[in-house]
């Protein structure tokens, strides 16, 4: 099987990262002076604490559900939904069950 980095090849992105038990798992596929595009896989009840990041961003959900707070306000996603994460305003994730995302970050 191909990585995700090889260019020109065709992969599904939630059959190449898996979940660990209680940790959240990350891998980063593209990375570059425009942005990144990292896959992550989170176990039920794990999190990524509130922070900002100066660019917009766009999670993808791949699979399972996960609550994404944004000023504080909380948003249900689940497979096949996509929430943007705007640039400097604070936010944090929280898996609601086992779920993947992958997070596309656009620097301005």
């Amino acid at each position: 099987m191909s990585t995700p980095t090889d260019r020109a090849t065709v992969f599904a992105p939630n059959d190449e990262i898996s979940y660990v038990k209680n940790s959240v798992v990350s891998q980063q596929i593209i990375k570059n002076k425009a942005g990144n595009i990292t896959l992550f896989a989170f176990a039920e009840g794990q999190q990524l604490s509130e922070h900002s990041a100066p660019f917009d961003a766009v999670v993808q959900v791949l699979d399972g559900t996960a609550e994404i707070h944004i000023a504080g306000e909380p948003h249900g996603v689940k497979a096949g939904e996509m929430i943007v994460l705007p640039a400097n305003i604070p936010h944090a994730v929280y898996a609601t069950t086992a779920f993947k995302m992958l997070l596309t970050m656009i620097k301005g």
